[in-house]
């Protein structure tokens, strides 16, 4: 039976393209060049949900918060070998209030979640990896998602990685910082996704994680 990897993120891992405001192609999106990368041994599954929260219920949208979510993501996705979570980006939103080590706390509680959802693992061992985002850029607050996203956001999104990597290490999970290893920045137009550029340097990046903790 194939590997199974479910990637479960915002509008970066559904494959927001800010350029067109639609979405990234089959041949464009990180979680299928990771499926190309990974090969035929391994299932990736796209779980992205623009506007997706750790923790936070969203007071002007609906179905939004990774939490309430997790369970049934994962259930129906087993048995799982790895859960990836690529999330933040949302939380530091200023209309949830919430500091980076707030953030995290969210994010521990998904994990918790995960992880006690015990039925979905393969030989009921979790297997998780954080993802911390890319780090917004300032900018975004001049961009036309500045008003709604509130003040704040670029600084906040810049201390996730040093809490996700302790939560990480609290929860027993493995760590990857997004922002180190993509060389392109983000868009130019919103200033918070990933361009194309991004997209193929994550894939590569995942993938080469991905096969090291296969290999182990």
């Amino acid at each position: 039976m194939k590997k199974h990897i479910v990637c479960f993120g915002d509008s970066n891992t559904h494959g927001y393209c800010a350029v067109t405001n639609g979405r990234f192609d089959e041949s464009e999106r990180w979680c299928c060049l990771l499926q190309e990368k990974l090969g035929s041994d391994f299932l990736v599954l796209e779980e992205g949900l623009s506007g997706r929260t750790t923790c936070f219920t969203d007071p002007i949208h609906e179905g939004l918060n990774g939490l309430d979510y997790i369970y049934p993501c994962l259930m129906s996705h087993e048995p799982v070998d790895l859960l990836v979570i690529m999330l933040g980006t949302n939380d530091t939103k200023e209309r949830f209030g919430a500091s980076a080590a707030c953030i995290a706390l969210g994010l521990k509680r998904l994990v918790a979640k995960a992880i006690a959802t015990t039925d979905c693992w393969r030989d009921g061992k979790p297997n998780i990896l954080i993802v911390s985002p890319q780090n917004i850029d300032k900018r975004y607050e001049t961009s036309h998602v500045g008003e709604t996203m509130g003040r704040g956001c670029a600084e906040k999104s810049e201390g996730l990685a040093e809490q996700f990597s302790e939560i990480a290490r609290l929860m027993g999970c493995h760590f990857m910082d997004a922002d180190k290893v993509l060389a392109a920045p983000v868009n130019n137009i919103d200033y918070m996704h990933l361009t194309l550029e991004g997209h193929r340097q994550l894939a590569d990046a995942l993938a080469k994680e991905i096969t090291k903790l296969f290999v182990l």
